[in-house]
């Protein structure tokens, strides 16, 4: 979310013309994002989605995303999935590819199908769905 009291996610950088840009293109955001059983943010966290995500087309709503499932209870304590690709939010479904992993997920390939649960245009606050799909050793 990047309103509320403590945003998980921040604008860190734009271009000068990126306010004038009907896609901010040239916005750089970091985020740190909670992960959840299931899209209700009220659930128990069982890691966060850290990473980076840029307005990267002066055409359409579309980012380059480069981020972190790193886990932080349970069996998967301590480890991460990779993940790196365009991502266009107003579609409904995307696929992510996973790029690989560390601790349990080591060697990690796979994907992850990416839905968009919430939308807020106006404020930019988002709930995304993940289910991953992944191979490790």
């Amino acid at each position: 979310m990047l309103t509320g009291r403590n945003p998980a996610a921040m604008c860190v950088a734009e271009a000068p013309s990126s306010n004038s840009s009907t896609t901010l293109f040239g916005v750089v955001f970091v985020m740190d994002d909670p992960l959840t059983v299931s899209p209700d943010n009220t659930l128990k966290v069982i890691g966060r989605a850290q990473g980076v995500y840029t307005s990267a087309s002066q055409k359409d709503v579309s980012l380059l995303i480069v981020f972190n499932f790193f886990f932080t209870e349970g069996k998967y304590n301590g480890s991460m999935l990779s993940v790196l690709r365009r991502n266009a939010p107003l579609e409904d479904l995307r696929e992510l590819p996973i790029l690989g992993g560390s601790g349990l997920f080591r060697f990690a390939q796979g994907y992850a199908h990416a839905r968009t649960h919430y939308l807020d245009i106006v404020t930019g606050d988002a709930i995304v769905k993940y289910d991953v799909y992944v191979l490790h050793y």
